[in-house]
């Protein structure tokens, strides 16, 4: 069974009350399996733990970025110019900062008050980024199917998949393609297939949910003004459900045993969590009932 619906934000709890009374995940979204393939223990210290974490100022540029990508869609095509989606970006910062006051930490000065001069850079930034999109593809030309989908599905094994999409475009023969937004820049070639993995995940949600496999999937990197396209078929696809029924296995036997183990790597030096890891001397928080 599958459900497509549009919603605010991706869940990575465990997702049916089956799977919460055992203590045990029921659900996977692709950043949640990313964390575990990285870090398992950095899978529990977000999933189970629930730990908080410092705002970022490049994953919230992104977020912005997405959502001015997002609404310029909402405008007449010949009205899809980089002058207007430059102009969104100031009022989608305003919209986010509304939802999450803590934001406002990212730009404040030693005196406590608002860094000027370092919001305006930051802005910029994003500007900069939503411009070069212009470079890659054309939004006159275009008229998505579906913008920031969220996508759910039940495998046969009891296992749930959910996820957002930034863009599901159709063609008039019926072809699909997937889309998603980077704001930073492409990987080198060789680590192709791990930035892939995202995509892969959401064609076999869509997959599974529709009859049909997507015909391309596209990243877009506006770090670096790439594009990344990858044409799955069943095979492949198969190919990851059997991937994540493995990864899936190994979270629940992770959470049976309560052996988390961490998995340094160079990605830690931009971990919130190293004060609770046991990798650099600390101690990870005390499991409920335990």
């Amino acid at each position: 069974m599958g459900t497509v619906t549009g919603k605010a934000e991706e869940p990575s709890a465990p997702g049916n009350a089956a799977g919460r009374a055992a203590g045990r995940p029921a659900s996977l979204s692709p950043s949640r399996a990313a964390d575990f393939m990285q870090c398992p223990l950095l899978y529990r210290f977000r999933v189970i733990d629930r730990l908080p974490e410092k705002p970022s100022a490049a994953a919230t540029r992104g977020t912005v970025v997405h959502a001015v990508l997002e609404r310029l869609f909402d405008a007449p095509a010949v009205e899809r110019t980089p002058a207007r989606a430059r102009s969104l970006v100031p009022g989608e910062w305003q919209r986010l900062l509304a939802a999450r006051p803590e934001l406002a930490e990212l730009f404040a000065g030693e005196d406590g008050g608002q860094d000027a001069e370092r919001l305006a850079a930051w802005l910029s930034d994003a500007e900069r980024l939503v411009e070069r999109w212009f470079t890659l593809e054309d939004p006159t030309r275009l008229e998505p199917a579906e913008r920031e989908l969220f996508v759910e599905t039940e495998l046969a094994s009891g296992l749930t998949l959910r996820g957002y999409i930034d863009r599901v475009d159709v063609a008039p023969t019926g072809d699909v393609r997937i889309v998603d937004y980077k704001t930073g820049k492409a990987p080198a070639p060789q680590y192709a297939s791990e930035a892939l993995f995202q995509m892969r995940f959401y064609a076999l949600v869509l997959w599974r949910l529709r009859g049909t496999v997507p015909r391309r999937l596209q990243l877009v990197y506006l770090g670096s003004g790439d594009v990344l396209t990858y044409d799955p078929d069943e095979a492949d696809l198969l190919g990851v459900e059997r991937k994540l029924h493995a990864l899936w296995e190994a979270i629940r036997l992770a959470t049976d045993s309560g052996d988390w183990r961490p998995r340094r790597t160079k990605l830690c030096g931009w971990c919130d969590h190293r004060e609770q890891c046991p990798e650099f001397g600390g101690t990870p928080p005390r499991k409920r009932g335990r």
